[in-house]
């Protein structure tokens, strides 16, 4: 799987501005063209312009797999019927304080980590939005399940002080293996530097060497 370097607002924080799927790149309105197309080669998929809940943290606020969207209650309806109209996927918004999703929430088309800090009576919707498999668990001892860990549906990459019993059932719900890393010279935060689909693997300016290699054992099936 090829992995690329890039930046978004001068930024190694790529995951923090955009969210990605094997067919779909959403990225902030006003992004500029040239980059949007670089990123979704890169990605071999088609990038959309949006806002979600009226900001351009899209990856932050949102979820997505290729079955589905979850958004935050703070969304516009224009927001939601735009994910809807252009992907045609499963979109549901959950109607949570916790409105920063993508923070909360990891998920791949296999499985699913929810924050405790999501109310236990939306795991089910979360389940039948993304069509998978979902538990509610603490990562590294972190609320922010969605920050610690990234996966495909090959592989993954997961906050690095993640103990081995917990890889171990975080690896079982998503089904891909995890190595524990970091991205950006040394940020533990994983899915704040990183899009990854099915197809190719982006991260941050400033991930060294080490780093990819660590990524490309990780995505390699």
């Amino acid at each position: 799987m090829d992995i690329y370097k890039y930046d978004v607002y001068r930024s190694p924080n790529i995951g923090i501005y955009s969210k990605v799927n094997d067919n779909f790149l959403f990225l902030p309105n006003g992004f500029a063209d040239t980059k949007a197309d670089t990123l979704a080669e890169y990605l071999k998929v088609q990038h959309l312009y949006t806002s979600v809940a009226s900001t351009r943290v899209i990856g932050i606020m949102m979820v997505m797999n290729n079955t589905g969207i979850l958004l935050p209650s703070l969304c516009s309806q224009w927001e939601i019927d735009f994910m809807k109209k252009s992907t045609k996927l499963n979109v549901a918004v959950l109607d949570t304080k916790h409105n920063a999703l993508g923070n909360l929430i990891a998920a791949n088309d296999k499985g699913a980590i929810v924050s405790p800090k999501i109310p236990a009576e939306m795991v089910k919707t979360i389940e039948d939005t993304l069509g998978v498999e979902a538990i509610q668990k603490k990562i590294a001892g972190y609320h922010q399940a969605g920050v610690m860990v990234c996966a495909n549906n090959i592989g993954g990459i997961i906050h690095p002080e993640t103990d081995e019993e917990d890889i171990k059932s975080i690896s079982d719900v998503l089904k891909v293996k995890l190595e524990p890393a970091t991205i950006n010279g040394g940020i533990p935060y994983i899915a704040s530097g990183i899009l990854a689909n099915n197809k190719a693997v982006v991260v941050g300016h400033l991930t060294n060497g080490p780093e990819i290699m660590m990524l490309t054992r990780a995505f390699t099936e």
